[in-house]
């Protein structure tokens, strides 16, 4: 399930998911999404995000079919959704860059995959908008629940290391397009550099959508089990 954060700033807008509110404990979320499509987490299990929203979206994510109106309050999804917040105002001015938008797109894809879900349909992935009444997010100029789920399909019609579309940088004329495994143990093996490279002693805080491949944004963790509850679903966060 997508969410946006309603704050500014990444490293307050992370700590805010892990601690909480005063009137609500964290983790507030699974994942927090910065502006420059770095996906971190925070939390894992049952995750304060969702709220109270309709059952009769519930089953349609699971079955994967057209989404309902969101009318009711009569289940908890907090036991279901995955859910992403997303570092953004809120406002329906602030901008979602195209970085974060597609990390969006690759970690609900990651999660997709790793539990099989986005065969039947492209409804495992929703917006918070989508699921309670009242809720708005997310919205702003550069985001659609629409394209997000489109693009996220697209996703899974490739292997999880392929970018679908244009892989070229139209400024810099670069092939952007993610390196497999493959291609890794290939140059390893034939380019005599590759033995001069350092390891860097520790991963970084988060991967960048444009550094990382749709696979490396999934926990193994999540891998293990079908979700946050018995009916676990990328709701968005998926």
């Amino acid at each position: 399930m997508i969410h946006h954060t309603v704050t500014s700033g990444t490293d307050s807008s992370v700590a805010l998911c892990y601690n909480g509110r005063s009137d609500l404990p964290g983790p507030l979320c699974h994942g927090v999404i910065a502006k420059d499509g770095t996906v971190y987490l925070v939390g894992h299990g049952r995750a304060n995000h969702a709220g109270r929203g309709d059952g009769d979206v519930l089953a349609a994510v699971i079955a994967e079919r057209d989404l309902p109106a969101d009318n009711e309050t009569d289940t908890d999804g907090n036991t279901h959704f995955y859910g992403f917040e997303c570092v953004n105002l809120g406002d329906n001015k602030d901008t979602w860059p195209a970085a974060q938008v597609e990390a969006i797109v690759r970690a609900s894809a990651a999660l997709c995959r790793a539990h099989g879900w986005g065969k039947d349909g492209d409804t495992s992935v929703i917006g918070h908008l989508e699921w309670q009444p009242g809720k708005v997010d997310p919205r702003g100029p550069g985001i659609s629940m629409g394209d997000v789920r489109r693009r996220v399909a697209e996703r899974l019609r490739h292997d999880a290391d392929c970018s679908p579309g244009d892989s070229t940088d139209r400024e810099t004329g670069n092939d952007t397009r993610p390196v497999g495994r493959g291609e890794l143990a290939t140059a390893a093996r034939t380019e005599p550099r590759a033995s001069q490279v350092r390891r860097a002693p520790q991963a970084p805080p988060g991967w960048t959508a444009q550094t990382a491949p749709e696979a490396l944004l999934v926990h193994p963790v999540w891998r293990a089990s079908r979700g946050p509850g018995t009916a676990g679903r990328a709701g968005s966060g998926g």
